[in-house]
């Protein structure tokens, strides 16, 4: 067997990343699944009131960068891991 393959094989770092990116893997698909419901929340408050709710757009926001963080840690892009491993992402932009 190859070392470099053996020393991969034995290294702690590689199954601990597995291990957050299942856990992180988790966190995505309920973040995915409570992105759809707010969704679906704006547009029932756009339509019933004519705009918008501040506070579901402001999480929405936040929410998505939460998302975004996941896929950079899931997909090698990033070595920081999200959300609880440091703050939620901030909701405060001027854009929104």
């Amino acid at each position: 067997m190859n070392s470099q393959l053996k020393s991969n094989l034995t290294s702690i770092h590689h199954w601990l990343r597995l291990a957050y990116m299942v856990l992180f893997a988790a966190l995505l698909q309920v973040a995915v699944a409570v992105m759809w419901i707010l969704v679906v929340l704006q547009f029932l408050m756009s339509l019933f009131t004519g705009s918008d709710h501040p506070t579901l757009r402001r999480f929405g926001h936040s929410l998505s960068v939460f998302i975004y963080q996941s896929w950079q840690f899931l997909s090698y892009n990033s070595e920081e891991k999200p959300f609880p491993f440091q703050e939620w992402p901030d909701s405060r932009d001027d854009t929104i």
